[in-house]
């Protein structure tokens, strides 16, 4: 979600500030205390009076945010769905290489105006690579040959395993003369990294639509 604010917490009889930190699946506050709190375990949400109250098995915690909290329980109650998390929006055309969830092609089959899943499209808006490993990242200078300027390719690599690493997947991109601008949660065991063409390299240079 990559909500990020400096306010107070109230836990377990302490007061403390620090920055609190609202991510896809967990809200984490750091300062004198630290607290990392699992949005799946929740089990009361509510905004009052500028504090947002948190219930779950381990106890309740207040987070002084003001206009903001009412803003963060909207967030926690309605969480995106992966389809807006990734952009993906009717009309457009996209491109799969490698291998995606059944329910994930056909969510894109019935909103994309155009697919591929065997050879990149030209001047695709979304790009999606599933690289389970680093070998997988070789095709990823060519991939980015084929989003249109206000385009996007993602990465979609495996969490937590040494076959394929975050800095591999950025030095991918990199290297291809993108850069990364979102990371997202993909489902529970992947990752999805973001990479766009530089607005100076976009036709039109700095003025180009982001």
């Amino acid at each position: 979600m990559g909500r990020e604010l400096q306010c107070a917490v109230r836990f377990g009889g302490k007061t403390a500030t620090g920055r609190a930190l609202l991510e896809t699946n967990d809200i984490v506050f750091r300062g004198e205390l630290r607290l990392k709190v699992p949005l799946a375990s929740l089990q009361s949400i509510a905004a009052r009076d500028g504090e947002l109250h948190l219930q779950w098995p381990d106890g309740t915690a207040v987070f002084e945010l003001g206009e903001h909290a009412e803003k963060w329980a909207h967030k926690i109650l309605h969480p995106k769905s992966t389809a807006e998390k990734l952009g993906i929006k009717p009309g457009l055309r996209v491109s799969l290489r490698g291998d995606f969830d059944g329910s994930f092609v056909d969510n894109l089959r019935s909103t994309a105006k155009d697919l591929s899943q065997s050879k990149p499209l030209k001047n695709s808006d979304l790009i999606f690579l599933a690289a389970t490993r680093a070998a997988a990242l070789t095709q990823v200078k060519t991939l980015a040959q084929s989003i249109n300027d206000s385009g996007a390719l993602w990465i979609v690599y495996p969490k937590g395993r040494k076959e394929i690493t975050e800095a591999q997947v950025l030095a991918a991109g990199n290297q291809a003369g993108l850069v990364d601008v979102k990371v997202a949660s993909f489902s529970a065991t992947q990752t999805a990294l973001k990479f766009v063409r530089p607005k100076a390299k976009r036709k039109g240079g700095a003025g180009a639509r982001p």
